[in-house]
């Protein structure tokens, strides 16, 4: 093998997180090499962004061309007792300072994008360039061995290491860093149709969120009248698929009746994925010279569509700590100690919602929103993604703890029966992986 290729950071991984980084990095004048194994475009499931999405694209200087690539996203709308039969949370009642919409997005073409955006923005961007190994000579010395799909090895050389590898966890896998959530563990099948109905009006951008006895679906609208279909499962459940996946699907959405009147004409047009495993996160984010990054940190159950956002955000704030690192290395424990502190608050926040989302307590919450002490728009503020830096925001999501403590306790037993069984599905030994299925 040749001499090693220098350059002061390598990223592996071309997803938004990466992609965010090498466009920011390449900026303030660092040589920078983004590697990504795949070619783009390439499939990719999330396809919902969040309004608190918006600022970052506008600092990273690609917002209009997401919003020619994106179906304009009002509010997310839930199932409910009212003559509609969904309450639309709609995000330009959030009390923050959250943009009043967003985006659904293709994501293939959403990552391609941004990927083009980093090469437009001077840096190195290399696709079907998979990383093999990555060894740490130094505090800020990395020895990356990688291959090409054409067959070619080479070395780089990196001052700095950002792992955006997404859910293969590069180097949380070989650090032993990566551990499963044993509070909340899911799966996921989903597909594409064209024909879905959508809502009426300005929701028609909305995502939609339903729940049934294994856990939760969605719809999601997207460019030229395709809608994508899923359900979020408890393992135990998708366990007892049988036959073809496609049919699974179907029955599966079958099992939301509000759901299904509105796939009357649907027609499928992709092959049915299924995905395993859900939520985990990394005991540590980085050490001297190397930083974690979105999935390659931590996953969430995707109900409130937090992982692009949350991806983006911890890559533009990782950019700016590998900035400080490398001019004055001495600031770097800090630094990272600082930002894995805020990442874990707001994953905290959403997870609070999240483990609860299927419960009998939570469940009623949604489908009779009330509004007390604006609680409802604090909802709405954390559905936008402004889990961070809003201290009304922050106090409301405290205080709706304290109401839905008080509510649970009001009905005991339900609380119990809905946290047991939580409890027992996220022991269940569930092996998956990012497993496409066999047949359509």
């Amino acid at each position: 093998m040749d001499a090693p290729e220098t350059c002061d950071v390598v990223i592996i991984g071309g997803g938004p997180g990466g992609s965010t980084a090498a466009a920011l990095l390449a900026r303030r004048g660092y040589k920078v090499i983004a590697l990504e194994k795949a070619h783009h475009p390439r499939f990719h499931i999330g396809e919902s962004l969040l309004p608190m999405n918006l600022p970052v694209f506008e600092r990273l200087g690609v917002l209009e061309k997401v919003r020619e690539l994106g179906v304009f996203k009002a509010g997310a709308d839930f199932e409910a007792d009212n003559e509609r039969g969904y309450s639309t949370f709609a995000f330009s009642r959030a009390i923050g300072n959250s943009p009043p919409h967003s985006f659904q997005v293709w994501r293939q073409d959403f990552d391609k994008m941004l990927y083009d955006h980093a090469r437009g923005s001077g840096a190195d961007a290399r696709e079907g360039h998979e990383v093999l190994k990555a060894e740490q000579t130094g505090p800020r010395e990395t020895l990356l061995e990688v291959r090409t799909d054409e067959g070619r090895a080479y070395a780089i050389q990196a001052r700095y290491l950002i792992d955006a590898s997404g859910r293969d966890a590069f180097l949380a896998a070989r650090k032993k860093l990566r551990r499963k959530n044993a509070r909340h563990q899911s799966a996921a099948i989903f597909a594409h149709f064209r024909g879905a109905e959508l809502r009426p009006g300005v929701d028609s951008g909305n995502v939609s969120v339903y729940r049934f006895d294994h856990g939760w679906m969605w719809m999601i609208p997207l460019p030229d009248g395709v809608m994508s279909v899923g359900a979020v499962c408890w393992p135990e459940y998708l366990k007892q698929r049988k036959g073809r996946t496609a049919n699974f699907l179907i029955e599966t959405l079958q099992k939301s009746p509000g759901l299904w009147r509105r796939m009357q004409r649907a027609e499928l047009i992709s092959e049915v994925r299924v995905t395993g495993n859900y939520s985990y996160d990394s005991t540590t984010m980085g050490g001297p010279g190397w930083v974690l990054v979105g999935d390659a940190f931590a996953f969430l159950d995707p109900v409130f569509s937090s992982g692009v956002y949350l991806a983006m955000l911890g890559a533009e704030e990782a950019a700016a700590l590998v900035d400080t690192a490398l001019r004055e290395p001495r600031r770097e424990k800090a630094l990272l100690r600082k930002l894995e502190k805020r990442q874990r608050a707001g994953m905290r926040r959403f997870s609070f919602f999240i483990y609860r989302f299927n419960g009998p307590v939570m469940r009623q919450m949604f489908r009779s929103p009330r509004n007390i002490w604006q609680l409802e728009q604090g909802v709405i503020s954390m559905l936008a993604g402004d889990l961070f830096d809003t201290p009304k925001v922050l106090w409301r999501l405290q205080l709706f703890k304290l109401v839905y403590l008080i509510a649970g306790l009001r009905d005991l037993r339900h609380w119990l029966s809905g946290h047991h069984y939580r409890l027992s599905q996220a022991r269940s030994k569930f092996t998956g992986g990012n497993t496409p299925v066999d047949e359509a």
